[in-house]
């Protein structure tokens, strides 16, 4: 569920959002024709040029439909949606080392105590079982 400061909630006016709209409709068709011309010629060029030289053409390409992306509402939604999670993990009190141990020797005291209890019932259905088959 998008927040207050979603990506659909970017224009006021709908004549700025016309405007916009169709800013953005041309930058995502840009970010899609450098996509494209990326991988046709990763294709093209795989019998011609080595892997490192096809790479260190795709990494710019990638880098400008990537900026040309950002430039967008959506892109810029999806910038700062980024930066808020990156803060949020900051604020995250992340367990201790000890707290940590402890936590797995319980779960897997659980699990092994668990095994124990499920093995017990069904070997005891299964005596059960024979009992009545004989």
């Amino acid at each position: 569920m998008p927040s207050e400061r979603g990506i659909d909630t970017y224009m006021s006016t709908s004549g700025q959002e016309t405007a916009s709209s169709s800013m953005d409709v041309f930058k995502w068709v840009v970010v899609v024709a450098f996509v494209a011309v990326g991988v046709f010629g990763n294709f093209y060029f795989a019998d011609e040029y080595s892997p490192l030289y096809r790479a260190l053409a795709l990494v710019p390409m990638a880098g400008v439909a990537l900026v040309v992306a950002l430039q967008t509402a959506r892109g810029a939604a999806f910038a700062r949606l980024v930066k808020e999670s990156r803060a949020e993990i900051r604020r995250v009190v992340w367990p201790s080392k000890q707290e940590t141990t402890q936590t797995t020797l319980i779960v897997f005291a659980v699990v092994v105590v668990m095994g124990l209890v499920l093995w017990l019932l069904d070997m005891g259905l299964n005596w059960l079982i024979s009992l009545f088959i004989g």
